[in-house]
């Protein structure tokens, strides 16, 4: 089979920092499916994971990354339970393992849905990985439960990317919270607002903008610059208040600012229960299946926004250039 993948980690500049490879078609285990995959999107663990994995020397072997895809079930392992062949799926997947940049994957069936009916494989590749970031900070991480939020602020540090673009949703669409998400140009600014904030501010100003809620925002959603927004962060969460994010801290912080407001912090990692097998790995299952019905029943939107089209290395690092840019919005998206 066809597959984009590499064996050094070289700047997206350079034509050989993703390539074509030719490798045989995966052997999957009892429990995975065989998926045909017909589109993919791209997120920043793509370009990070592919500027770190072969820094100091070569692989032996392409390696094959992506975790984003919808396709259809090719073959099922003899304990599957819940797929058929000819079922069109979507999924994040498992960085532990080989990746969707691919013309078929193995995948877990634990953390596999039906795809939305209502939505092209494009519109479906574009939510797994997102979707389930968003869903695990909000509901499994900060212990939000649904119709929460009478008379609470929750902020979105990064609303027009591909996490807040889906966070922004759900929140208005499942719970009562006052929506603030962050955005700081015209086309970024108007994203926010399709995708349904109440309030959108520049995150270059976010104290200057919310200097009369300082210590009343419930929720802080940081998905863009941890260290960055520190202090904000600190002086804007209520007493009691929870604070999640998902990108490294660039340098330390200071966790005891928290300790006065008995504030709780939460990181979240998409790929913790397939990574450690946790028990309740099956959940993702449940949350994208529940995505894809929020989906067919028009409550969400897809977070789609540029699509791109092929099977090939000059796509893929074209797209991984964009993402690199920190000018992405939404998703973007490649049909094979």
């Amino acid at each position: 089979m066809k597959a984009i993948g590499f064996t050094r980690s070289l700047p997206i500049s350079n034509n050989e920092s993703l390539n074509e490879y030719e490798i045989d078609i995966p052997s999957c285990s009892s429990n995975e499916l065989l998926v045909k995959i017909k589109a993919i999107s791209v997120n920043p663990v793509d370009y990070k994971v592919r500027q770190k994995s072969a820094e100091n020397e070569e692989l032996n072997e392409p390696k094959i990354i992506g975790w984003d895809a919808a396709g259809v079930v090719e073959n099922v392992g003899i304990n599957v339970e819940n797929f058929s062949v000819g079922d069109e799926v979507f999924y994040a997947g498992d960085i532990t393992k080989p990746g969707c940049y691919a013309e078929y994957q193995c995948i877990d069936e634990a953390i596999v849905a039906k795809k939305p009916v209502k939505l092209n494989w494009k519109e479906s590749a574009a939510l797994p990985l997102t979707a389930l970031t968003a869903w695990e900070c909000i509901f499994d991480r900060m212990n939000i439960a649904e119709n929460d939020g009478m008379d609470e602020k929750v902020l979105i540090i990064g609303g027009a990317g591909g996490v807040g673009s889906i966070a922004i949703q759900i929140l208005k669409k499942l719970t009562q919270f006052e929506v603030i998400a962050t955005a700081s140009r015209e086309d970024t600014v108007e994203w926010c607002e399709k995708m349904g904030a109440d309030r959108i501010i520049n995150h270059h100003k976010l104290l200057e903008e919310l200097k009369n809620e300082k210590d009343s925002i419930s929720y802080i959603l940081n998905f863009a610059d941890t260290s960055g927004h520190w202090e904000a962060m600190t002086k804007l969460i209520a007493p009691q208040g929870h604070i999640a994010c998902i990108v490294n801290t660039a340098e330390n912080v200071n966790l005891n600012v928290l300790k006065e407001k008995s504030v709780s912090f939460h990181w979240e990692l998409m790929f913790t229960r397939p990574m450690f097998n946790t028990r309740d790995k099956y959940k993702q299952h449940k949350i994208l299946a529940r995505i894809a019905e929020l989906a067919d029943t028009g409550k969400i939107i897809s977070t789609k926004n540029r699509e791109f089209h092929g099977l090939k290395a000059e796509v893929f690092r074209e797209v991984h250039k964009l993402q690199e840019s920190g000018k992405s919005i939404g998703k973007n998206v490649i049909e094979f």
